[in-house]
């Protein structure tokens, strides 16, 4: 069974870009989506979120897997604070959805800040486009020496690599979430950077 983490569909603007594992045909046979609103509208820590667990998806005997998702998820969870779910609810009113494209966009083009100064130091840059991070590397350095190196000369965080298992090594993560002006500072140092 496939987990798959959709709480980033939001940021994919590329039409050509699946949003859901069920846009590949036959995945409702093999996977199971999770996604919350904690990234597109600013939810980090209210925790609510949403399972497809599909009716096609069974175990080899043929029992649908929500049947076991079911029992587990209401024996061990009860649901979501009223508060939590108005919000979420809120979201999906067309004014909540105006918002929260508004605040995705507003992440997008902080990405695009943070790659044009990656880029002006001279930086390889993935990601940022259809995602609020960017993926970054200093050649020659493993991740925690990059972080390191960034950190001690221009005063910015970024996140090491090696944090997301042993193909992140060597890379780093830059984070798009932030206030306009933090990320112009940060953006103004990065560009700055000579670290040949």
């Amino acid at each position: 069974i496939i987990l798959f983490d959709a709480a980033y569909a939001g940021f994919i603007r590329n039409p050509d870009l699946p949003r859901s594992i069920y846009e590949i045909e036959g995945a409702d046979e093999v996977a199971i989506e999770v996604s919350s609103f904690s990234k597109f509208i600013g939810f980090t820590g209210v925790r609510l979120g949403w399972t497809v667990v599909p009716e096609a998806l069974r175990y080899d005997d043929g029992t649908p897997v929500r049947n076991d998702w079911n029992r587990i998820v209401t024996t061990l969870f009860n649901g979501a604070s009223n508060i939590a779910q108005a919000g979420g609810l809120a979201m999906f009113s067309d004014e909540g959805m105006v918002e929260m494209r508004g605040l995705v966009d507003f992440y997008l083009e902080n990405a695009a800040l943070i790659r044009k100064a990656l880029h002006e130091a001279k930086f390889e840059t993935w990601g940022g486009d259809n995602a609020p991070y960017i993926w970054t590397r200093i050649p020659g350095k493993t991740s925690w020496e990059a972080f390191a190196a960034i950190l001690e000369k221009a005063n910015v965080v970024t996140t090491p690599g090696s944090g997301f298992g042993s193909a992140g090594e060597g890379y780093l993560r830059v984070n798009a979430f932030g206030h306009r002006e933090d990320v112009i500072e940060a953006c103004s140092r990065i560009s700055r950077l000579d670290l040949a």
